[in-house]
């Protein structure tokens, strides 16, 4: 059984408001580190971030968080 992995839009959505990663980190309260490790899918958020985050950048949290299968699997 191969498990699914988290995926997310974050790189784009963040761009398309015009947001640094130090600008999102610092209107949600977390690290521009955070930031960028959720973006390199390093780093799972928590439900409270991943909220934040989608109400930060005016999107559902599914449509900025989704599941997906691991790398090279169909």
């Amino acid at each position: 059984m191969h498990e699914e992995r988290l995926a997310n839009r974050l790189k784009i959505l963040r761009a398309e408001k015009d947001l640094t990663q130090n600008a999102l980190a610092d209107l949600i309260g977390t690290t521009r580190k955070s930031i960028n490790a959720i973006e390199m899918e390093r780093m799972v958020p928590s439900t409270l971030l991943a909220l934040k985050l989608a109400r930060a950048l005016d999107t559902p949290v599914e449509q900025l968080f989704f599941l997906t299968k691991p790398h090279g699997r169909t």
